[in-house]
Protein backbone atom coordinates (compact mmCIF):
# COMPACT_ATOMS: atom_id res chain seq x y z
CA UNK A 1 0.00 0.00 0.00
CA UNK A 2 1.38 3.35 -0.88
CA UNK A 3 2.16 5.55 1.76
CA UNK A 4 -0.73 8.20 1.17
CA UNK A 5 -3.17 5.43 0.90
CA UNK A 6 -1.88 3.92 4.71
CA UNK A 7 -2.24 7.40 5.91
CA UNK A 8 -6.01 7.94 4.45
CA UNK A 9 -7.19 4.49 5.44
CA UNK A 10 -5.78 5.67 9.06
CA UNK A 11 -7.76 9.27 9.08
CA UNK A 12 -10.53 7.40 7.78
CA UNK A 13 -10.48 5.01 10.39
CA UNK A 14 -9.85 7.87 13.29
CA UNK A 15 -12.99 9.83 11.60
CA UNK A 16 -15.64 6.83 11.78
CA UNK A 17 -14.36 6.13 15.82
CA UNK A 18 -14.40 9.86 16.37
CA UNK A 19 -18.51 9.56 14.56
CA UNK A 20 -19.39 6.63 16.02
CA UNK A 21 -18.22 7.00 20.20
CA UNK A 22 -18.48 10.70 19.98
CA UNK A 23 -15.21 11.12 22.20
CA UNK A 24 -14.68 14.29 24.18
CA UNK A 25 -10.79 13.87 23.79
CA UNK A 26 -8.21 12.19 21.95
CA UNK A 27 -4.77 10.93 23.52
CA UNK A 28 -1.81 10.18 22.08
CA UNK A 29 2.01 9.07 23.05
CA UNK A 30 4.19 11.23 21.94
CA UNK A 31 6.38 9.25 19.49
CA UNK A 32 9.65 7.79 20.66
CA UNK A 33 12.44 8.08 18.30
CA UNK A 34 14.16 4.54 19.02
CA UNK A 35 17.15 3.20 16.76
CA UNK A 36 14.90 3.02 13.64
CA UNK A 37 14.02 7.12 12.29
CA UNK A 38 11.98 4.91 9.96
CA UNK A 39 9.41 3.70 11.46
CA UNK A 40 9.31 7.25 14.15
CA UNK A 41 8.75 8.99 10.98
CA UNK A 42 6.09 6.50 10.18
CA UNK A 43 4.51 6.40 13.32
CA UNK A 44 4.80 10.45 13.36
CA UNK A 45 3.11 10.70 10.00
CA UNK A 46 0.31 8.51 11.39
CA UNK A 47 0.11 10.32 14.47
CA UNK A 48 -0.37 13.69 12.59
CA UNK A 49 -3.23 12.01 10.71
CA UNK A 50 -4.81 11.23 13.94
CA UNK A 51 -4.64 14.46 15.34
CA UNK A 52 -5.68 16.06 11.76
CA UNK A 53 -8.93 13.81 12.19
CA UNK A 54 -9.69 14.71 16.12
CA UNK A 55 -8.99 18.38 15.12
CA UNK A 56 -11.04 17.80 12.39
CA UNK A 57 -14.28 16.97 14.48
CA UNK A 58 -13.82 19.52 16.55
CA UNK A 59 -12.36 16.86 19.39
CA UNK A 60 -9.49 18.79 22.04
CA UNK A 61 -6.18 16.66 21.13
CA UNK A 62 -3.46 15.65 23.92
CA UNK A 63 -0.08 14.20 23.82
CA UNK A 64 1.91 12.47 26.73
CA UNK A 65 5.30 11.52 26.45
CA UNK A 66 5.75 7.33 27.34
CA UNK A 67 7.49 8.54 30.31
CA UNK A 68 4.64 10.76 31.87
CA UNK A 69 2.03 7.77 30.90
CA UNK A 70 4.00 5.01 32.85
CA UNK A 71 4.42 7.58 35.86
CA UNK A 72 0.31 8.24 35.69
CA UNK A 73 0.18 4.32 35.59
CA UNK A 74 2.97 2.81 37.54
CA UNK A 75 4.59 5.72 39.60
CA UNK A 76 7.35 4.94 37.58
CA UNK A 77 8.25 6.79 34.59
CA UNK A 78 10.54 3.76 33.96
CA UNK A 79 8.30 0.56 34.06
CA UNK A 80 8.94 -2.14 31.69
CA UNK A 81 5.68 -3.00 29.69
CA UNK A 82 4.86 -6.29 31.35
CA UNK A 83 4.67 -3.80 34.34
CA UNK A 84 2.16 -1.42 32.49
CA UNK A 85 0.41 -4.15 31.25
CA UNK A 86 -0.36 -5.46 34.68
CA UNK A 87 -1.38 -2.01 36.04
CA UNK A 88 -3.49 -1.12 33.46
CA UNK A 89 -4.71 -4.55 34.44
CA UNK A 90 -5.40 -3.92 38.02
CA UNK A 91 -6.65 -0.06 37.57
CA UNK A 92 -9.57 -1.46 34.93
CA UNK A 93 -10.32 -4.58 36.70
CA UNK A 94 -9.57 -6.93 33.67
CA UNK A 95 -9.10 -10.68 33.91
CA UNK A 96 -5.93 -10.49 32.47
CA UNK A 97 -3.28 -8.06 31.24
CA UNK A 98 -4.29 -6.04 28.16
CA UNK A 99 -2.20 -7.76 25.07
CA UNK A 100 -0.49 -7.13 22.45
CA UNK A 101 1.66 -4.52 24.56
CA UNK A 102 0.22 -2.01 22.17
CA UNK A 103 -3.26 -2.48 23.51
CA UNK A 104 -2.36 -1.80 27.14
CA UNK A 105 -0.36 1.10 25.87
CA UNK A 106 -3.48 2.12 24.46
CA UNK A 107 -4.93 2.20 27.41
CA UNK A 108 -2.45 3.65 29.58
CA UNK A 109 -2.59 6.74 27.41
CA UNK A 110 -6.56 6.99 28.01
CA UNK A 111 -5.69 6.32 32.20
CA UNK A 112 -2.91 8.84 32.04
CA UNK A 113 -5.45 11.37 30.06
CA UNK A 114 -8.56 10.52 32.36
CA UNK A 115 -6.16 11.17 35.53
CA UNK A 116 -4.74 14.10 34.10
CA UNK A 117 -6.01 17.77 35.92
CA UNK A 118 -7.70 20.17 33.53
CA UNK A 119 -4.74 22.71 33.74
CA UNK A 120 -1.90 20.08 32.78
CA UNK A 121 -4.44 19.29 29.56
CA UNK A 122 -4.90 22.76 29.04
CA UNK A 123 -0.62 23.51 29.07
CA UNK A 124 0.13 20.59 26.77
Amino acid sequence: MRPEERLLRIHDGVEDLIARYEPTSVALEESFVGADARTALSVGQARGVALVAGALAGVDCAEYSPSHVKLAVCGYGRAEKAQVQRMVQAILRLESPPTPHHAADALAVAICHAMAPALLRAAG
